[in-house]
């Protein structure tokens, strides 16, 4: 993989099966997710993650549109079959550092807003 992942963007690098990946969820893998997840906007989606509560299921979709919207070519059978060195704990981490990125939420990894807020004047 070739360049780096770009947080401005909205973009994230996650290591699956030992290759470094950028994943992004772009408008298309936003449309995916509504209509994996049935909702009718982005508010809905955003409140449906912000439940705190996800199934593998919704690990493999998010991961699968994050993938593809980064260029990455795989379905959401391939992500199911994917590894992560960390486990499900990784997979749990990729998945909010990316909703993270893309929502603008705080995150763990530090990740702050999303775009960060002004400097203050000196």
């Amino acid at each position: 993989m070739v360049g780096r992942a770009n947080r401005r963007r909205g973009e994230i690098e996650a290591v699956f099966d030992g290759e470094r990946r950028i994943l992004c969820l772009t408008l298309g893998a936003l449309a995916e997710l509504e209509t994996a997840f049935e909702v009718d906007n982005l508010d809905d989606l955003a409140r449906r993650f912000s439940r705190g509560s996800i199934s593998a299921r919704d690990i493999i979709r998010i991961l699968g549109a994050g993938l593809r919207g980064g260029g990455n070519l795989y379905s959401d059978e391939d992500v199911a079959g994917m590894m992560s060195q960390a486990g499900l704990e990784g997979f749990a981490r990729t998945v909010a550092a990316l909703l993270s990125a893309t929502f603008g939420t705080e995150d763990a990894a530090g990740g702050g807003r999303n775009p960060p807020g002004p400097h203050p004047a000196n």
